[in-house]
Order: structure tokens, then C-alpha cells, then sequence
């Protein structure tokens, strides 16, 4: 698996997408939507975005670029779907020198938006009931200032934590987001405690917002270097605050026990598989369950009851498995994405009958990066790859031609559904190059997060809104 970025400073680069270019001396070209793998563009055409397609639509960089980052959970609110938002995450740099890494804590707000309808709300004697909708797409192409007269640009806010060497993969602890654990390519996995940032940037709407302050110097709480190489792998449990699990290259996992303020890590690692530990992922239904992947095209499922081996091991894909992702919602689902571009959704209630996969797409021609079922819909799922796609996925949804014949009509107009691409692809993000990593936000229903070698996007696709719960019931 490739997992490294270019170690160069991150410029943002504007990105296009979706429509022929046209001029006044040139008849304008039909807008068309462009499918990623399929479509060229012919000479005297570019790709625009259109901003029609999102909610809400950001993108910053931080100067070394992000391999991994993680949302913080806050106290501002569950299921918050008013404008703007205010949003934290942890993320580690990849420097071209080893010295000039750092974590970030962020505190990003002024998250603007607007949400849109699917579907006009009314459609009268023929006129172009889009008319309306384009204007508004005119006023969000300007991402500098709102009807009002207020900035519509996010906030950034960040405080930077030396770290040496490059930052292989970060994670918060879900029942308290300060406390970090972070994969170094130098082999150690170290905890930290970030309590006094995250203060400082909740208590103040100035702190660190120029980005321009140092790294400050601080001790991890621990600092473990009982692993033979460097690793990709961590994951906190959801069940027991502080329980904790690190996967390293060599195929070794190692089990974290919280004790009094601090970790004891088992010497004696759990083996099974035969080739690097590419991901962990602790059940959310089982305390005591894990599953792990890795680059001998293996899923191992572990209860850590049990001694350390595997309860259960079985081929998941053809080529290694990067990532691996276990839904909160249903548990029974376990997604995996692989290095030949392929992910699959397995049912692991039947996984001892045989075959449990259930779901398996080819839509990817390049690596999965990252995997992650949203906590918000249990059929839905983003997923990002190598290609500079991040797509969703609805997997509940199939080819409805009564569906697709009551759209045309209350658009009124012809809507080309490509019969190349599968009905369950519900979005595909593109703008970003090398992308690596995404999380759904927990608190915020249908924004998506992402880091890629030129930053970080924050997006809020427009048809996901369809797909969440009621939140006024």
C-alpha cells in the first residue's frame, strides 16, 4: 500500500469540475456531469465545480501536509444542522524533515452553508423553476461574504504540539477527545494529552488564528517503543475509555490497558497475521472484540479474552486490505477497502457458512485510503482512493425507473442516468489530490472531512440530507 505524501509545502490549488467552458464568440455547451474514468475532456473544455451540489463546501491547508486526522467530539450539540458550524480536530504533519513535524489541535468556525432542496419546491406553467436555484448557486460561487455583509470564510484557529518525525496515523479517544494516541514513523506510538490546548482555543476567538506560532514543546503521557517497526494501525475502544490496540508493519498487534493515569502495554503481542497490520477496528456492540486487516489480503477477527491468536480468519480481498471499517449502527457490517481499488461489505452473522461478503464494487481503479460508515444512515458509507475520488455511498438504494420517470417530471427535464455507474454511488467529491483520509463529523448530520497531499475539505454533499433521520421526531 502507498501511503506517503510528497513532503512539499501544500498550496491550494482551485480545481474544477462539472461543465464545458463557453465564450461570447462560442455557442455555450450543454452542461453535462462528468464521470471520473469514463469521460475525457476534449480539447477547449476544462472542469468546473458546481456548487449546486453541496450544502456547504471549504477547503484550507496548514503548511506540511496531513497523512491522518481525527474529528474531536464537543459540547456544542448533537445532531446540529444550524449555520454556521464550529468544528475541532487533531491532525500530524508529514514534513520532509523529521524535526519539523508537529500535531495540531484546530478550532475551525464559521463553517457557512446553505441547505438545498433535492427537488424544487414548486414548479409553475413551465417556467425554469431552476432559475431560482442558479442564482443562488451565482452567490455561493463567492465564498468571501454572505447576504448579510458577514465573511462566510471558516475561522482556523491552531495550536501546534512538537512531534518528531512524521505522523503515520492519529486518533482521539471518543470519551475524552484530549487524549491522542499517535503512530510516528520512527517506530513509537505515543499518548498525549491535549487538555490545555483545547482550552485555550475554546476559550478564545483569537488564539493561534494567524497559524504563525511555533510547535510548543511537550512530554507525551507515554511513549512506547515495544514495536519492531513502525506502524499505520491504532484504535480506541468505544466500550472501556483508555483500552487501546497499535498494529505495526512486522504483523504484530499490541493490547493497551488504561491503569491508574496511565497504560500498560502486553509485552507479548497478538499474532496472526502474515504480513503488515494495516488497520484495527474495536466492535461497537463487543468490549472484548476486535477486527484487524492486513497486507496478506486477510480480516481477523480477536477477543482478547481468548489467547492471541485469531477466533476467526478469512480472505477478504485478492490483493493487501488498507482499511476496514465497523458499523456503529449495524454491527453485523464490517467494510474493507483494498489496494486494488475494490471494497466489499461483509455480514459477519454468517461468516462461519462461508462467504460473507454481500456487497462488493469496482468502481475505484486505484488503492482505498480510508473507509468509514456514517453515524448518522447505516446503509450509507464514504470512501476515498488513490483516483482523487471520495464517493458515498447509499447501499439501501437500487435502479428505480418510477423513481427516475417522477424526478424527470418534477424537474422538468431530462435527467441521464449513466448505466455504467452503480445505483448505490450516491456522490463523487473530486478537487483534491492524493487524498488519504475522511471522518464523517459525529455531531454534524452529513459533513464529511478530508485530508489530502494539498489540505484538508470540509463538504456537506446536498442529496445526503434525504438519507438522515428526521431530527425534529
Amino acid at each position: 500500500m502507498v501511503r506517503s505524501i510528497n513532503p512539499k509545502k501544500a498550496k491550494r490549488k482551485n480545481k474544477k469540475k462539472g461543465e464545458a467552458s463557453s465564450s461570447s464568440s462560442v455557442p455555450s455547451m450543454p452542461t453535462r456531469v462528468w464521470q471520473p474514468g469514463v469521460d475525457k475532456l476534449e480539447e477547449g473544455e476544462e472542469l468546473q465545480c458546481d456548487p449546486s451540489a453541496y450544502n456547504s463546501l471549504h477547503g484550507f491547508h496548514v503548511g506540511w501536509p496531513c497523512l491522518s486526522f481525527d474529528i474531536l467530539g464537543d459540547k456544542l450539540g448533537l445532531n446540529r444542522t444550524e449555520f454556521p458550524h464550529t468544528l475541532y480536530m487533531v491532525a500530524g504533519t508529514q514534513a520532509e524533515k523529521a524535526p519539523l513535524n508537529s500535531i495540531g489541535l484546530f478550532k475551525i468556525s464559521n463553517v457557512s452553508g446553505k441547505r438545498r432542496d433535492v427537488v424544487p419546491k414548486t414548479v409553475v406553467n413551465g417556467d425554469d423553476a431552476m432559475e431560482d436555484e442558479d442564482d443562488e448557486d451565482e452567490d455561493s460561487d463567492s465564498d468571501e461574504e454572505s447576504e448579510d455583509g458577514a465573511s462566510t470564510t471558516p475561522i482556523i484557529q491552531v495550536r501546534r504540539v512538537a512531534h518528531h518525525g512524521c505522523v503515520n496515523r492519529i486518533r482521539a479517544m471518543p470519551q475524552n477527545p484530549h487524549i491522542c494516541v499517535s503512530w510516528a514513523d520512527s517506530g513509537h506510538v505515543q499518548v498525549w494529552d491535549m487538555s490545555s490546548h483545547l482550552n485555550a482555543l475554546a476559550e478564545s476567538e483569537t488564539e493561534g488564528k494567524d497559524g504563525t506560532s511555533p510547535a510548543l514543546n511537550q512530554a507525551p503521557l507515554v511513549n512506547f517503543s515495544g514495536h519492531k517497526d513502525e506502524g499505520y494501525a491504532i484504535d480506541w475502544s468505544p466500550a472501556t475509555a483508555g483500552r487501546l490496540l497499535s498494529g505495526d508493519c512486522m504483523s504484530m498487534i499490541h493490547l493497551w490497558e488504561p491503569a491508574s493515569g496511565s497504560w500498560t502495554v502486553d509485552p507479548i503481542p497478538l499474532t496472526g497475521h502474515t504480513a503488515s497490520v494495516e488497520d484495527l477496528q474495536w466492535s461497537p456492540a463487543e468490549a472484548n472484540v476486535f477486527a484487524s486487516c492486513s497486507v496478506d489480503g486477510t480480516i481477523a477477527l480477536w477477543d482478547v479474552r481468548v489467547g492471541k491468536t485469531p477466533a476467526l480468519s478469512f480472505k477478504a480481498h485478492n490483493a493487501d486490505v488498507n482499511v476496514i471499517s465497523w458499523n456503529r449502527l449495524a454491527s453485523c457490517m464490517l467494510a474493507s477497502g483494498s489496494d486494488d481499488g475494490a471494497f466489499s461489505i461483509h455480514d459477519l452473522r454468517v461468516i462461519k457458512e462461508g462467504d460473507a461478503k454481500v456487497a462488493h464494487f469496482e468502481y475505484h481503479k486505484h488503492p482505498i485510503t480510508s473507509i468509514e460508515w456514517s453515524a448518522h444512515e447505516s446503509s450509507t458509507l464514504a470512501v476515498s482512493s488513490g483516483d482523487n475520488q471520495l464517493t458515498i455511498w447509499d447501499l439501501s438504494l437500487e435502479k428505480d425507473e418510477e423513481e427516475e420517470a417522477e424526478f424527470k417530471a418534477q424537474t422538468k427535464e431530462y435527467v441521464n442516468t449513466p448505466q455504467d455507474l452503480p445505483p448505490q454511488l450516491l456522490f463523487v467529491h473530486q478537487g483534491q489530490k492524493d487524498l488519504k483520509e475522511l471522518h464523517w463529523h459525529n455531531q454534524i448530520p452529513g459533513m464529511i472531512i478530508s485530508t489530502a497531499e494539498d489540505g484538508f475539505n470540509i463538504l456537506m454533499p446536498y442529496n445526503i440530507q434525504n438519507t438522515l433521520p428526521d431530527l425534529a421526531a
